[in-house]
């Protein structure tokens, strides 16, 4: 019989990594052009699958999620990562005229151009979990920032893609598990020929541990969270011991 699996998935310059765990520890990591191409590979043994697009979307009206204020509350100088998402009819526009149009519209408010950059993989999710019930029953948005912060016990400082980012990422993944740093090396090292940064796999690992049972309890930004209108909840999921300023 195989085992649950708990995967972390990371959507970044423009494929899907997905880091997998066991309840034992890592078990692989592969590299997926779209997420039903990585649902797909996952659906039948996962247990849990987080990933770093949001996951429930605002339809019209403020923009702005509760868990994403709540994630920038907690975060500190790395506040600046969680970026308010496009609204839904914008994530589905090829052009960033069209979809600020559609979110100014909708909104009121103009469109952030990075959350224009990560709307395709927006989109992908948000039709994935649409369309397959199976996935929306499995698959939890997060945001890396907060799975890190929730480990490290403290906000961090530094911007990922720096040498100290990295550097205060390993740590703390050191942190929650003294296995983490070859768990890091492997998983890097199965992205070759891919065009993955160094961060995106960080991100994958933090998400896939977060995602695997121990050491905490698994808890949501907020508490409560709100559903969008598909009936998606609008949270972000972490591990922590305790709330985060809930």
């Amino acid at each position: 019989m195989a085992e649950d699996r708990y995967v972390g998935v990371a959507f970044c310059a423009g494929s899907w990594l997905a880091v997998a765990f066991t309840e034992a520890g890592y078990e692989e990591t592969s590299v997926f052009d779209g997420i039903g191409d990585c649902w797909a590979a996952y659906e039948e043994e996962t247990r849990r699958m987080l990933v770093d697009v949001p996951v429930g979307l605002v339809g019209s009206g403020d923009p702005v999620r509760r868990c994403d204020e709540r994630a920038r509350a907690v975060l500190g100088p790395r506040s600046v990562a969680v970026v308010d998402p496009p609204v839904r009819e914008a994530t589905r526009k090829r052009r960033y005229s069209t979809a600020n149009r559609v979110h100014e519209r909708k909104a009121d408010t103009r469109l952030a151009e990075a959350a224009f950059e990560r709307a395709d993989g927006v989109a992908m999710c948000d039709e994935l979990l649409q369309e397959v019930p199976e996935a929306a029953a499995v698959v939890r948005g997060t945001h890396p920032e907060l799975c890190f912060r929730a480990f490290a016990g403290e906000p961090l400082t530094h911007d990922e893609t720096t040498a100290a980012g990295y550097a205060e990422r390993m740590r703390t993944l050191a942190g929650h598990d003294r296995d983490a740093p070859p768990v890091v090396q492997k998983a890097a090292e199965a992205t070759a020929g891919h065009d993955v940064p160094v961060s995106g796999v960080l991100d994958a690992v933090v998400m896939a541990y977060t995602a695997q049972p121990g050491g905490g309890e698994l808890r949501t930004l907020p508490e409560d969270p709100p559903t969008d209108a598909s009936g998606l909840p609008m949270e972000l999921v972490y591990r922590a011991a305790a709330p985060l300023g809930e």
